[in-house]
């Protein structure tokens, strides 16, 4: 004797949704195998080339001027392109913002803008990054970030030459690549 009809309709809803678990399962197994892998990369395959280089003399308004669209850091060079600092949109805020102390606007709120003006990139910037080798991989730049809470990593090679920037962004889209 067949069962009744509302038995073979639970009966399909329960397969389809053990189905329907073997395949998350497996997916997730996946993304665990891809995320793994990603870790291996090397740094130097997602970094960005493209960084807004400045040196340590060049005026904040240049800096303010170049951090625009995707750019979102800066690192600080010398002649032959040796990392002497870098520079978040973050650090620029903080240079800005106003003393605790002042609740209104007044004089000597005004002086201290006024002389910002003058400022060099060398007065806000961060004398010692943390960086990262250009020979690393991604799993080291990622426990980096996540120890230091740092969002983008100057790469550099051993005698200090910059060779790009790896921010959490590009690892992110390298996820949602591998993940897809």
């Amino acid at each position: 004797m067949e069962g009744k009809p509302g038995e073979a309709k639970s009966n399909k809803a329960r397969m389809l949704h053990t189905k329907k678990r073997l395949l998350q399962l497996q997916r997730r197994e996946e993304l665990s195998h891809n995320i793994r892998y990603i870790s291996k990369v090397p740094v130097r395959i997602v970094m960005n080339r493209e960084v807004l280089k400045l040196h340590p003399s060049d005026s904040l308004s240049k800096l303010v001027y170049e951090l625009r669209g995707e750019k979102s850091c800066a690192v600080v060079v010398d002649g032959k392109d040796h990392l002497k600092g870098f520079i978040t949109m973050k650090d620029l805020l903080h240079f800005f913002q106003p003393p605790k102390r002042y609740s209104i606007v007044g004089i000597s709120m005004l002086k201290r803008y006024s002389m910002n003006r003058t400022s060099h990139v060398k007065d806000i910037m961060v004398k010692k990054p943390i960086t990262i080798s250009v020979e690393e991989n991604l799993g080291k730049a990622i426990g980096l970030m996540i120890e230091t809470g740092k969002h983008h990593l100057p790469v550099v090679d051993g005698e200090g030459k910059v060779h790009g920037i790896v921010e959490v962004r590009d690892i992110i889209r390298l996820v949602r690549i591998v993940s897809s």
